[in-house]
Protein backbone atom coordinates (compact mmCIF):
# COMPACT_ATOMS: atom_id res chain seq x y z
CA UNK A 1 0.00 0.00 0.00
CA UNK A 2 1.09 3.56 -0.58
CA UNK A 3 1.24 5.94 2.38
CA UNK A 4 -2.16 7.50 1.70
CA UNK A 5 -3.79 4.07 1.77
CA UNK A 6 -1.99 3.26 5.03
CA UNK A 7 -2.99 6.60 6.54
CA UNK A 8 -6.65 5.98 5.75
CA UNK A 9 -6.52 2.80 7.85
CA UNK A 10 -5.60 4.70 11.01
CA UNK A 11 -6.92 8.26 10.48
CA UNK A 12 -10.04 9.74 8.91
CA UNK A 13 -8.74 11.64 5.88
CA UNK A 14 -10.49 14.91 5.01
CA UNK A 15 -9.97 16.88 1.80
CA UNK A 16 -8.95 20.48 2.43
CA UNK A 17 -10.36 21.90 -0.79
CA UNK A 18 -13.46 23.10 -2.59
CA UNK A 19 -12.20 21.56 -5.84
CA UNK A 20 -14.84 18.95 -6.64
CA UNK A 21 -12.62 17.06 -9.09
CA UNK A 22 -9.92 16.65 -6.44
CA UNK A 23 -12.47 15.38 -3.91
CA UNK A 24 -13.70 12.80 -6.43
CA UNK A 25 -10.14 11.75 -7.20
CA UNK A 26 -8.95 11.13 -3.63
CA UNK A 27 -12.23 9.92 -2.08
CA UNK A 28 -11.85 11.36 1.43
CA UNK A 29 -14.44 10.70 4.13
CA UNK A 30 -15.12 14.41 4.74
CA UNK A 31 -14.24 17.71 3.11
CA UNK A 32 -13.69 21.16 4.53
CA UNK A 33 -13.85 24.57 2.87
CA UNK A 34 -13.03 28.12 3.95
CA UNK A 35 -13.44 31.62 2.46
CA UNK A 36 -10.09 31.39 0.65
CA UNK A 37 -11.06 28.11 -1.00
CA UNK A 38 -14.53 29.42 -1.92
CA UNK A 39 -12.98 32.48 -3.56
CA UNK A 40 -10.71 30.22 -5.59
CA UNK A 41 -13.66 28.10 -6.70
CA UNK A 42 -15.80 31.15 -7.50
CA UNK A 43 -13.01 32.55 -9.69
CA UNK A 44 -12.83 29.32 -11.74
CA UNK A 45 -15.01 29.38 -14.86
CA UNK A 46 -15.84 25.67 -14.56
CA UNK A 47 -17.77 26.41 -11.36
CA UNK A 48 -19.56 29.53 -12.64
CA UNK A 49 -22.89 27.69 -12.62
CA UNK A 50 -22.77 27.61 -8.80
CA UNK A 51 -22.51 31.39 -8.77
CA UNK A 52 -25.45 31.70 -11.14
CA UNK A 53 -27.57 29.33 -9.07
CA UNK A 54 -26.75 31.21 -5.85
CA UNK A 55 -27.81 34.49 -7.45
CA UNK A 56 -31.06 32.98 -8.72
CA UNK A 57 -31.78 31.35 -5.36
CA UNK A 58 -31.47 34.64 -3.47
CA UNK A 59 -34.42 37.04 -3.47
CA UNK A 60 -33.82 40.40 -5.12
CA UNK A 61 -35.61 41.97 -2.15
CA UNK A 62 -33.21 40.36 0.34
CA UNK A 63 -31.56 42.80 2.73
CA UNK A 64 -27.76 42.51 2.42
CA UNK A 65 -28.29 40.43 -0.72
CA UNK A 66 -24.59 40.01 -1.50
CA UNK A 67 -24.02 38.46 1.92
CA UNK A 68 -26.99 36.20 1.28
CA UNK A 69 -25.68 35.11 -2.11
CA UNK A 70 -22.29 34.32 -0.55
CA UNK A 71 -24.01 32.12 2.06
CA UNK A 72 -26.02 30.33 -0.62
CA UNK A 73 -22.93 29.81 -2.77
CA UNK A 74 -21.13 28.17 0.17
CA UNK A 75 -24.14 25.93 0.78
CA UNK A 76 -24.50 24.95 -2.89
CA UNK A 77 -20.85 23.94 -3.08
CA UNK A 78 -21.16 22.13 0.24
CA UNK A 79 -24.28 20.33 -0.98
CA UNK A 80 -22.40 19.16 -4.06
CA UNK A 81 -19.54 17.93 -1.88
CA UNK A 82 -21.85 15.77 0.25
CA UNK A 83 -22.95 13.95 -2.91
CA UNK A 84 -19.31 12.86 -3.27
CA UNK A 85 -18.10 12.18 0.29
CA UNK A 86 -19.78 9.70 2.65
CA UNK A 87 -19.29 11.98 5.66
CA UNK A 88 -19.57 15.71 6.26
CA UNK A 89 -18.68 19.04 4.78
CA UNK A 90 -17.47 21.95 6.92
CA UNK A 91 -18.90 25.35 6.00
CA UNK A 92 -17.48 28.47 7.59
CA UNK A 93 -19.24 31.35 9.31
CA UNK A 94 -18.06 34.79 8.19
CA UNK A 95 -14.74 35.77 9.77
CA UNK A 96 -16.21 39.23 10.29
CA UNK A 97 -18.42 37.73 13.02
CA UNK A 98 -15.51 36.23 14.98
CA UNK A 99 -16.04 38.51 17.98
CA UNK A 100 -19.85 38.45 18.02
CA UNK A 101 -21.23 35.33 19.66
CA UNK A 102 -24.92 35.99 18.95
CA UNK A 103 -24.34 36.90 15.30
CA UNK A 104 -22.14 33.82 14.81
CA UNK A 105 -24.87 31.56 16.19
CA UNK A 106 -27.50 33.24 14.00
CA UNK A 107 -25.36 32.79 10.88
CA UNK A 108 -24.76 29.13 11.74
CA UNK A 109 -28.50 28.55 12.08
CA UNK A 110 -29.10 30.23 8.73
CA UNK A 111 -26.52 28.04 6.99
CA UNK A 112 -28.05 24.89 8.44
CA UNK A 113 -31.52 26.04 7.38
CA UNK A 114 -30.27 26.66 3.84
CA UNK A 115 -28.77 23.19 3.73
CA UNK A 116 -32.01 21.66 4.96
CA UNK A 117 -33.98 23.68 2.41
CA UNK A 118 -32.19 21.85 -0.41
CA UNK A 119 -32.36 18.46 1.27
CA UNK A 120 -29.04 18.21 3.13
CA UNK A 121 -29.52 17.06 6.73
CA UNK A 122 -27.67 18.86 9.49
CA UNK A 123 -25.83 15.68 10.43
CA UNK A 124 -23.93 15.99 7.13
CA UNK A 125 -22.68 19.49 7.99
CA UNK A 126 -20.17 20.98 10.41
CA UNK A 127 -20.24 24.73 10.99
CA UNK A 128 -16.74 26.21 11.04
CA UNK A 129 -16.20 28.97 13.59
CA UNK A 130 -13.03 30.81 14.58
CA UNK A 131 -11.79 29.69 18.02
CA UNK A 132 -12.13 33.08 19.69
CA UNK A 133 -13.78 33.27 23.11
CA UNK A 134 -16.95 34.52 21.40
CA UNK A 135 -16.79 31.80 18.77
CA UNK A 136 -16.39 29.07 21.37
CA UNK A 137 -19.38 30.38 23.32
CA UNK A 138 -21.47 30.39 20.13
CA UNK A 139 -20.40 26.83 19.39
CA UNK A 140 -21.31 25.72 22.91
CA UNK A 141 -24.83 27.06 22.37
CA UNK A 142 -25.13 25.54 18.90
CA UNK A 143 -23.98 22.10 20.03
CA UNK A 144 -26.84 22.06 22.55
CA UNK A 145 -29.22 22.82 19.66
CA UNK A 146 -27.94 19.88 17.63
CA UNK A 147 -25.73 21.93 15.29
CA UNK A 148 -22.25 20.45 15.43
CA UNK A 149 -19.22 22.67 14.98
CA UNK A 150 -15.65 22.69 13.71
CA UNK A 151 -13.57 25.25 15.64
CA UNK A 152 -10.92 26.58 13.30
CA UNK A 153 -7.95 28.97 13.43
CA UNK A 154 -6.78 27.13 16.52
CA UNK A 155 -3.15 27.75 17.47
CA UNK A 156 -2.91 27.79 21.27
CA UNK A 157 -3.37 25.08 23.87
CA UNK A 158 -5.78 27.29 25.84
CA UNK A 159 -8.05 27.47 22.78
CA UNK A 160 -8.10 23.68 22.66
CA UNK A 161 -8.90 23.42 26.37
CA UNK A 162 -11.77 25.88 26.08
CA UNK A 163 -13.19 24.03 23.06
CA UNK A 164 -13.19 20.75 24.96
CA UNK A 165 -14.84 22.42 27.95
CA UNK A 166 -17.57 23.74 25.62
CA UNK A 167 -18.21 20.27 24.22
CA UNK A 168 -17.59 21.19 20.59
CA UNK A 169 -17.61 18.34 18.10
CA UNK A 170 -14.27 19.02 16.40
CA UNK A 171 -11.24 21.32 16.41
CA UNK A 172 -8.80 22.13 13.60
CA UNK A 173 -5.31 22.99 14.94
CA UNK A 174 -3.28 24.66 12.16
CA UNK A 175 -0.02 22.72 11.98
CA UNK A 176 1.54 24.56 9.05
CA UNK A 177 0.90 28.07 10.29
CA UNK A 178 2.40 27.24 13.68
CA UNK A 179 5.44 25.84 11.86
CA UNK A 180 5.67 29.01 9.71
CA UNK A 181 5.70 31.29 12.74
CA UNK A 182 8.40 29.38 14.59
CA UNK A 183 10.59 29.00 11.51
CA UNK A 184 10.43 32.76 10.94
CA UNK A 185 11.00 33.55 14.61
CA UNK A 186 14.00 31.25 15.08
CA UNK A 187 15.49 30.92 11.59
CA UNK A 188 15.42 27.14 12.04
CA UNK A 189 13.72 24.47 10.00
CA UNK A 190 11.84 21.68 11.76
CA UNK A 191 11.02 18.11 10.80
CA UNK A 192 9.03 15.23 12.23
CA UNK A 193 8.37 15.23 15.95
CA UNK A 194 10.54 18.35 16.41
CA UNK A 195 8.06 20.43 14.39
CA UNK A 196 6.23 22.89 16.73
CA UNK A 197 2.98 22.40 14.78
CA UNK A 198 3.22 18.64 15.15
CA UNK A 199 4.02 19.04 18.85
CA UNK A 200 0.97 21.28 19.34
CA UNK A 201 -1.45 18.76 17.84
CA UNK A 202 0.19 15.87 19.70
CA UNK A 203 -0.16 17.71 23.00
CA UNK A 204 -3.83 18.43 22.39
CA UNK A 205 -4.48 14.84 21.30
CA UNK A 206 -2.87 13.40 24.43
CA UNK A 207 -4.72 15.88 26.67
CA UNK A 208 -8.10 15.03 25.17
CA UNK A 209 -7.59 11.27 25.34
CA UNK A 210 -6.05 11.36 28.82
CA UNK A 211 -9.01 13.24 30.29
CA UNK A 212 -11.80 11.61 28.30
CA UNK A 213 -12.88 14.51 26.09
CA UNK A 214 -14.89 13.46 23.05
CA UNK A 215 -13.92 16.46 20.92
CA UNK A 216 -12.34 15.28 17.65
CA UNK A 217 -8.81 16.49 16.85
CA UNK A 218 -8.30 17.24 13.16
CA UNK A 219 -4.85 18.50 12.22
CA UNK A 220 -4.97 21.07 9.40
CA UNK A 221 -2.89 23.45 7.27
CA UNK A 222 0.01 21.15 6.43
CA UNK A 223 3.15 22.33 4.65
CA UNK A 224 4.64 18.92 3.83
CA UNK A 225 3.93 15.22 4.07
CA UNK A 226 6.42 14.85 6.92
CA UNK A 227 4.05 16.76 9.19
CA UNK A 228 1.20 14.47 8.18
CA UNK A 229 3.23 11.32 8.74
CA UNK A 230 4.28 12.55 12.20
CA UNK A 231 0.56 12.76 13.13
CA UNK A 232 -0.56 9.44 11.62
CA UNK A 233 -3.24 8.04 13.93
CA UNK A 234 -4.70 11.44 14.83
CA UNK A 235 -8.52 11.36 14.80
CA UNK A 236 -8.70 13.24 11.49
CA UNK A 237 -6.33 15.10 9.19
CA UNK A 238 -7.50 17.58 6.56
CA UNK A 239 -5.06 17.57 3.64
CA UNK A 240 -4.68 19.59 0.44
CA UNK A 241 -4.92 17.84 -2.97
CA UNK A 242 -1.20 18.41 -3.61
CA UNK A 243 -0.18 16.60 -0.43
CA UNK A 244 -2.79 13.88 -0.95
CA UNK A 245 -1.18 13.27 -4.31
CA UNK A 246 2.31 13.12 -2.79
CA UNK A 247 1.14 10.60 -0.19
CA UNK A 248 -0.51 8.48 -2.86
CA UNK A 249 2.81 8.32 -4.71
CA UNK A 250 4.90 7.55 -1.62
CA UNK A 251 6.00 4.01 -0.84
CA UNK A 252 7.30 2.59 2.43
CA UNK A 253 5.86 1.80 5.84
CA UNK A 254 3.87 4.48 7.67
CA UNK A 255 4.00 3.87 11.45
CA UNK A 256 1.22 5.05 13.75
CA UNK A 257 2.43 8.09 15.68
CA UNK A 258 -0.68 8.72 17.80
CA UNK A 259 -2.89 6.13 19.46
CA UNK A 260 -5.65 6.54 22.09
CA UNK A 261 -4.19 3.54 23.87
CA UNK A 262 -0.80 5.20 24.39
CA UNK A 263 -1.41 8.66 25.82
CA UNK A 264 0.98 10.42 28.17
CA UNK A 265 -0.42 13.88 28.84
CA UNK A 266 1.34 15.86 31.54
CA UNK A 267 -1.31 18.61 31.45
CA UNK A 268 -3.82 18.48 34.30
CA UNK A 269 -7.46 18.91 33.36
CA UNK A 270 -8.70 22.44 33.98
CA UNK A 271 -11.49 24.74 32.86
CA UNK A 272 -10.69 28.21 31.59
CA UNK A 273 -12.96 31.14 32.36
CA UNK A 274 -12.90 34.15 30.05
CA UNK A 275 -10.18 35.95 31.99
CA UNK A 276 -7.85 32.94 32.02
CA UNK A 277 -8.58 32.17 28.36
CA UNK A 278 -7.69 35.68 27.25
CA UNK A 279 -4.56 35.69 29.42
CA UNK A 280 -3.38 32.33 28.05
CA UNK A 281 -3.93 33.53 24.50
CA UNK A 282 -2.20 36.85 25.14
CA UNK A 283 0.78 35.05 26.70
CA UNK A 284 1.26 33.00 23.52
CA UNK A 285 2.64 35.42 20.92
CA UNK A 286 2.38 32.86 18.13
CA UNK A 287 -1.27 32.01 18.84
CA UNK A 288 -2.23 35.67 19.23
CA UNK A 289 -0.58 36.73 15.99
CA UNK A 290 -1.71 33.78 13.88
CA UNK A 291 -5.32 33.95 15.09
CA UNK A 292 -5.54 37.66 14.26
CA UNK A 293 -3.79 37.16 10.93
CA UNK A 294 -6.06 34.24 10.00
CA UNK A 295 -9.23 36.20 10.74
CA UNK A 296 -7.97 39.14 8.67
CA UNK A 297 -7.01 36.91 5.75
CA UNK A 298 -10.33 35.06 5.67
CA UNK A 299 -12.17 38.39 5.96
CA UNK A 300 -10.18 39.84 3.04
CA UNK A 301 -11.08 36.82 0.91
CA UNK A 302 -14.74 37.17 1.90
CA UNK A 303 -14.67 40.79 0.73
CA UNK A 304 -13.05 39.76 -2.54
CA UNK A 305 -15.71 37.09 -3.05
CA UNK A 306 -18.51 39.55 -2.36
CA UNK A 307 -16.97 42.04 -4.80
CA UNK A 308 -17.00 39.33 -7.46
CA UNK A 309 -20.62 38.52 -6.67
CA UNK A 310 -21.63 42.18 -6.82
CA UNK A 311 -20.12 42.47 -10.29
CA UNK A 312 -22.26 39.55 -11.47
CA UNK A 313 -25.55 40.77 -10.00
Amino acid sequence: MNKLEQLKKMTTVVADTGDLSAIRRYQPVDATTNPSLLLKVASDSQYRHFLERAIQWSSVDQVDRIDDIADRLAVLIGAEIVTIVPGRVSTEVSAGLSFDSAATADKARKLVELYEEIGVARDRVLIKIAATWEGIRAAERLEKEGIQCNLTLLFGFGQAQACADAGVFLISPFVGRIYDWHRTATGRDYTGADDPGVQSVSRIYHYYKQHGFNTVVMGASFRNTGQIEALAGCDRLTISPQLLDELSQAAGELPMALSPGAVTSKDPERRLDETRFRWELNADAMATEKLAEGIRKFHDDELALKKLLAELC
